[in-house]
Protein backbone atom coordinates (compact mmCIF):
# COMPACT_ATOMS: atom_id res chain seq x y z
CA UNK A 1 0.00 0.00 0.00
CA UNK A 2 1.51 3.35 -1.02
CA UNK A 3 1.27 6.06 1.17
CA UNK A 4 -0.03 9.78 0.27
CA UNK A 5 2.34 12.15 -0.99
CA UNK A 6 -0.25 15.03 -0.58
CA UNK A 7 0.52 18.02 1.33
CA UNK A 8 -1.98 20.00 3.10
CA UNK A 9 -2.56 23.51 2.22
CA UNK A 10 -4.10 26.15 3.98
CA UNK A 11 -7.63 27.13 2.14
CA UNK A 12 -6.91 30.36 2.69
CA UNK A 13 -4.74 33.87 2.71
CA UNK A 14 -2.44 34.35 5.27
CA UNK A 15 -4.05 36.87 7.78
CA UNK A 16 -1.76 39.35 10.15
CA UNK A 17 -1.15 38.32 13.61
CA UNK A 18 -1.64 42.08 14.67
CA UNK A 19 -1.79 45.84 13.15
CA UNK A 20 -0.15 48.84 13.47
CA UNK A 21 -1.27 51.52 15.60
CA UNK A 22 -4.00 53.85 13.67
CA UNK A 23 -6.85 55.94 14.39
CA UNK A 24 -9.63 57.60 12.17
CA UNK A 25 -11.44 60.63 13.28
CA UNK A 26 -14.50 59.59 11.45
CA UNK A 27 -17.38 56.83 12.00
CA UNK A 28 -18.01 54.21 11.00
CA UNK A 29 -14.63 54.79 9.07
CA UNK A 30 -12.83 54.33 5.38
CA UNK A 31 -11.53 51.07 4.73
CA UNK A 32 -9.40 52.02 2.12
CA UNK A 33 -6.99 53.73 4.44
CA UNK A 34 -6.72 50.88 6.71
CA UNK A 35 -3.44 49.51 7.26
CA UNK A 36 -3.78 46.27 6.06
CA UNK A 37 -6.60 47.02 4.25
CA UNK A 38 -8.93 44.14 5.64
CA UNK A 39 -9.08 40.77 3.43
CA UNK A 40 -12.89 40.82 2.40
CA UNK A 41 -12.16 38.10 -0.09
CA UNK A 42 -10.74 34.54 -0.04
CA UNK A 43 -9.70 33.97 -3.97
CA UNK A 44 -9.88 29.68 -3.25
CA UNK A 45 -13.55 30.04 -2.03
CA UNK A 46 -15.06 28.49 -5.33
CA UNK A 47 -19.05 28.69 -5.18
CA UNK A 48 -21.60 26.17 -5.59
CA UNK A 49 -24.78 28.12 -6.80
CA UNK A 50 -25.78 27.79 -3.44
CA UNK A 51 -27.54 31.17 -3.71
CA UNK A 52 -28.08 30.73 -7.99
CA UNK A 53 -30.44 33.97 -9.06
CA UNK A 54 -31.13 34.98 -5.25
CA UNK A 55 -30.99 38.60 -4.50
CA UNK A 56 -29.67 39.85 -1.32
CA UNK A 57 -30.18 43.29 0.58
CA UNK A 58 -26.70 43.55 3.09
CA UNK A 59 -26.78 46.94 5.36
CA UNK A 60 -23.43 47.88 6.12
CA UNK A 61 -22.35 45.92 2.85
CA UNK A 62 -19.85 48.69 1.81
CA UNK A 63 -17.17 47.47 3.63
CA UNK A 64 -16.12 44.54 6.31
CA UNK A 65 -18.02 41.59 7.05
CA UNK A 66 -20.75 43.10 5.00
CA UNK A 67 -18.60 43.45 1.76
CA UNK A 68 -17.16 40.30 2.22
CA UNK A 69 -20.17 38.34 2.65
CA UNK A 70 -21.38 40.75 -0.52
CA UNK A 71 -18.22 38.82 -2.56
CA UNK A 72 -19.18 35.37 -1.28
CA UNK A 73 -23.04 35.54 -2.01
CA UNK A 74 -21.86 36.76 -5.76
CA UNK A 75 -19.90 33.68 -6.06
CA UNK A 76 -22.48 31.56 -4.92
CA UNK A 77 -25.35 33.33 -7.70
CA UNK A 78 -26.61 36.02 -5.86
CA UNK A 79 -27.77 39.55 -6.78
CA UNK A 80 -26.63 41.76 -3.91
CA UNK A 81 -28.49 44.82 -3.08
CA UNK A 82 -26.10 47.03 -0.82
CA UNK A 83 -26.94 49.85 1.61
CA UNK A 84 -24.58 52.17 3.48
CA UNK A 85 -23.85 55.42 4.93
CA UNK A 86 -21.36 57.39 3.33
CA UNK A 87 -18.01 55.74 2.12
CA UNK A 88 -19.48 55.50 -1.34
CA UNK A 89 -15.26 54.66 -2.43
CA UNK A 90 -15.65 51.47 -0.44
CA UNK A 91 -19.21 50.96 -1.53
CA UNK A 92 -18.02 51.03 -5.08
CA UNK A 93 -15.19 48.38 -4.47
CA UNK A 94 -17.71 46.02 -3.51
CA UNK A 95 -19.96 46.68 -6.70
CA UNK A 96 -16.91 46.27 -8.88
CA UNK A 97 -16.12 42.93 -6.76
CA UNK A 98 -19.65 42.02 -6.99
CA UNK A 99 -19.64 42.47 -10.72
CA UNK A 100 -16.59 40.97 -11.69
CA UNK A 101 -18.10 37.46 -10.57
CA UNK A 102 -20.90 38.08 -12.81
CA UNK A 103 -23.58 39.30 -10.83
CA UNK A 104 -25.49 42.39 -10.46
CA UNK A 105 -24.73 44.66 -7.43
CA UNK A 106 -27.28 48.11 -6.75
CA UNK A 107 -25.79 50.68 -4.05
CA UNK A 108 -28.48 52.65 -2.00
CA UNK A 109 -27.16 55.58 0.36
CA UNK A 110 -29.07 55.93 3.33
CA UNK A 111 -29.41 56.32 6.83
CA UNK A 112 -31.01 53.47 8.60
CA UNK A 113 -31.74 55.07 11.56
CA UNK A 114 -34.68 56.75 9.54
CA UNK A 115 -37.77 54.13 9.02
CA UNK A 116 -38.78 56.00 6.04
CA UNK A 117 -35.56 55.57 4.80
CA UNK A 118 -35.20 51.73 5.25
CA UNK A 119 -38.67 52.34 3.72
CA UNK A 120 -37.60 53.97 0.23
CA UNK A 121 -34.50 51.81 0.28
CA UNK A 122 -36.52 48.74 -0.13
CA UNK A 123 -38.88 50.12 -2.51
CA UNK A 124 -35.58 50.83 -4.73
CA UNK A 125 -34.65 47.43 -4.78
CA UNK A 126 -38.06 45.64 -5.39
CA UNK A 127 -37.73 48.11 -8.44
CA UNK A 128 -34.30 47.86 -9.99
CA UNK A 129 -34.46 43.81 -8.70
CA UNK A 130 -37.92 42.40 -8.42
CA UNK A 131 -37.33 40.07 -5.80
CA UNK A 132 -35.91 39.96 -1.85
CA UNK A 133 -34.14 36.95 -0.64
CA UNK A 134 -32.30 37.31 1.25
CA UNK A 135 -31.90 40.22 4.25
CA UNK A 136 -28.62 40.70 6.56
CA UNK A 137 -28.50 43.18 8.68
CA UNK A 138 -25.00 44.37 9.29
CA UNK A 139 -24.66 47.88 9.93
CA UNK A 140 -23.65 48.56 12.87
CA UNK A 141 -21.86 51.26 15.56
CA UNK A 142 -19.91 51.12 18.68
CA UNK A 143 -18.48 54.08 20.88
CA UNK A 144 -16.53 52.91 23.46
CA UNK A 145 -16.79 55.14 27.11
CA UNK A 146 -14.60 53.80 30.16
CA UNK A 147 -17.78 54.07 32.04
CA UNK A 148 -21.40 54.65 31.91
CA UNK A 149 -21.77 57.87 33.49
CA UNK A 150 -19.99 58.59 30.55
CA UNK A 151 -22.74 57.52 27.95
CA UNK A 152 -24.79 60.42 26.96
CA UNK A 153 -28.46 60.16 25.89
CA UNK A 154 -27.80 61.24 22.79
CA UNK A 155 -25.04 58.19 22.33
CA UNK A 156 -27.31 55.96 23.98
CA UNK A 157 -30.05 56.53 21.02
CA UNK A 158 -27.70 56.77 18.14
CA UNK A 159 -26.08 52.67 19.23
CA UNK A 160 -29.41 51.70 19.48
CA UNK A 161 -31.01 53.33 16.74
CA UNK A 162 -28.20 51.87 14.50
CA UNK A 163 -27.87 48.40 15.88
CA UNK A 164 -31.28 47.39 16.43
CA UNK A 165 -33.95 49.78 15.50
CA UNK A 166 -32.59 49.65 12.36
CA UNK A 167 -33.01 46.13 11.96
CA UNK A 168 -37.14 46.54 13.00
CA UNK A 169 -36.90 48.70 10.09
CA UNK A 170 -35.84 47.12 7.42
CA UNK A 171 -37.67 43.56 8.12
CA UNK A 172 -40.68 45.50 8.37
CA UNK A 173 -39.88 46.78 5.31
CA UNK A 174 -38.71 43.47 3.82
CA UNK A 175 -41.21 41.35 4.80
CA UNK A 176 -44.07 42.13 2.51
CA UNK A 177 -41.72 41.03 -0.44
CA UNK A 178 -40.49 37.60 1.02
CA UNK A 179 -41.43 34.79 0.01
CA UNK A 180 -41.25 31.23 1.82
CA UNK A 181 -37.84 29.58 1.93
CA UNK A 182 -36.32 33.41 2.35
CA UNK A 183 -33.82 34.04 4.97
CA UNK A 184 -33.13 36.98 7.38
CA UNK A 185 -29.24 37.33 9.37
CA UNK A 186 -28.65 39.38 11.93
CA UNK A 187 -25.30 40.41 12.98
CA UNK A 188 -24.75 40.09 16.89
CA UNK A 189 -22.01 39.94 18.42
CA UNK A 190 -19.02 37.90 21.37
CA UNK A 191 -20.16 40.64 23.82
CA UNK A 192 -23.68 39.64 23.71
CA UNK A 193 -22.38 36.79 25.52
CA UNK A 194 -19.13 38.16 27.10
CA UNK A 195 -18.92 41.55 27.77
CA UNK A 196 -17.32 44.39 27.39
CA UNK A 197 -16.28 46.63 29.68
CA UNK A 198 -16.07 49.83 27.91
CA UNK A 199 -18.43 48.76 24.85
CA UNK A 200 -21.82 48.78 27.54
CA UNK A 201 -24.12 50.01 25.29
CA UNK A 202 -23.31 48.23 22.22
CA UNK A 203 -23.00 44.92 23.72
CA UNK A 204 -26.96 45.73 25.43
CA UNK A 205 -28.15 46.16 21.57
CA UNK A 206 -26.34 43.04 20.19
CA UNK A 207 -28.02 41.05 23.17
CA UNK A 208 -30.96 42.59 22.07
CA UNK A 209 -30.21 41.49 18.88
CA UNK A 210 -30.15 37.57 20.04
CA UNK A 211 -33.52 37.93 21.60
CA UNK A 212 -35.04 39.51 18.80
CA UNK A 213 -33.53 37.44 16.70
CA UNK A 214 -35.01 33.73 18.71
CA UNK A 215 -38.24 35.73 19.03
CA UNK A 216 -38.80 36.95 15.05
CA UNK A 217 -37.98 33.41 14.20
CA UNK A 218 -40.88 32.06 16.56
CA UNK A 219 -42.96 34.73 15.03
CA UNK A 220 -42.05 33.70 11.14
CA UNK A 221 -41.03 30.13 10.91
CA UNK A 222 -44.98 29.31 9.65
CA UNK A 223 -44.42 31.77 7.02
CA UNK A 224 -42.01 29.79 5.85
CA UNK A 225 -39.03 32.25 6.70
CA UNK A 226 -36.06 31.37 8.83
CA UNK A 227 -34.21 33.85 10.92
CA UNK A 228 -30.91 33.49 12.55
CA UNK A 229 -27.72 35.53 13.90
CA UNK A 230 -24.11 35.55 13.84
CA UNK A 231 -21.71 36.34 16.73
CA UNK A 232 -18.63 37.56 15.57
CA UNK A 233 -15.95 37.99 17.61
CA UNK A 234 -12.85 40.30 16.96
CA UNK A 235 -12.63 41.11 13.12
CA UNK A 236 -10.61 43.45 11.03
CA UNK A 237 -13.24 45.74 9.67
CA UNK A 238 -13.49 49.87 9.84
CA UNK A 239 -15.43 50.25 13.00
CA UNK A 240 -11.83 48.95 15.10
CA UNK A 241 -9.60 52.05 14.03
CA UNK A 242 -12.87 54.74 14.15
CA UNK A 243 -13.92 53.12 17.32
CA UNK A 244 -10.86 52.25 19.27
CA UNK A 245 -7.64 54.36 20.30
CA UNK A 246 -4.16 53.37 18.06
CA UNK A 247 -3.07 51.62 21.27
CA UNK A 248 -5.79 49.44 21.27
CA UNK A 249 -5.81 48.71 17.57
CA UNK A 250 -2.50 48.10 18.19
CA UNK A 251 -3.30 45.15 20.63
CA UNK A 252 -6.53 44.28 18.68
CA UNK A 253 -7.43 40.31 18.41
CA UNK A 254 -4.56 39.37 20.38
CA UNK A 255 -6.08 38.12 23.53
CA UNK A 256 -8.65 35.74 21.28
CA UNK A 257 -7.38 32.09 21.99
CA UNK A 258 -6.51 30.95 18.27
CA UNK A 259 -4.10 34.74 18.89
CA UNK A 260 -5.47 36.89 16.25
CA UNK A 261 -8.32 38.73 14.90
CA UNK A 262 -10.02 37.36 11.76
CA UNK A 263 -10.54 38.81 8.12
CA UNK A 264 -13.76 39.36 7.08
CA UNK A 265 -13.79 36.76 4.56
CA UNK A 266 -13.17 34.53 6.87
CA UNK A 267 -16.92 35.06 8.41
CA UNK A 268 -18.69 34.93 4.29
CA UNK A 269 -18.72 31.42 4.62
CA UNK A 270 -21.26 31.88 7.72
CA UNK A 271 -23.76 33.72 6.42
CA UNK A 272 -23.64 32.18 3.01
CA UNK A 273 -24.56 28.82 4.67
CA UNK A 274 -27.63 30.64 6.53
CA UNK A 275 -28.68 32.27 3.82
CA UNK A 276 -28.95 28.60 1.60
CA UNK A 277 -30.83 25.96 1.10
CA UNK A 278 -27.83 24.11 3.29
CA UNK A 279 -29.84 25.66 6.68
CA UNK A 280 -32.89 24.57 6.06
CA UNK A 281 -33.64 22.85 9.34
CA UNK A 282 -31.80 26.21 11.09
CA UNK A 283 -33.45 28.97 12.64
CA UNK A 284 -33.68 30.88 15.74
CA UNK A 285 -29.97 30.17 16.08
CA UNK A 286 -26.78 32.51 16.61
CA UNK A 287 -23.50 30.88 15.15
CA UNK A 288 -20.06 31.86 17.03
CA UNK A 289 -17.07 33.06 14.92
CA UNK A 290 -14.55 33.82 17.58
CA UNK A 291 -11.66 31.96 17.24
CA UNK A 292 -12.02 29.93 19.92
CA UNK A 293 -13.92 31.67 22.67
CA UNK A 294 -16.42 29.39 24.43
CA UNK A 295 -19.38 30.95 24.63
CA UNK A 296 -22.81 30.17 26.67
CA UNK A 297 -26.15 31.08 24.85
Amino acid sequence: MSSSTATYQKPVPETPQGFPPQHQPAHPGNQQEMAPTPLVDNPLYIGSNKLQDRVAIITGGDSGIGQATAIAFAKEGADVAVLYLSSDADAAVTKNMVETHGRRCGLYRCDLREEQASAHAVDQVMKDFGRIDILVNNAGVQYPQNSIEDITAQQLQETFSVNIMSCFFMIKACLKHMKPGASIINTSSITAYKGHKTLIDYSATKGAIVSFTRSLSLSLISRGIRVNAVAPGSVWTPLIPSSFSSQDVEQFGKNAPIGRAAQPFELAPTYVYLASDDSGYVSGQVLHVNGGTITES
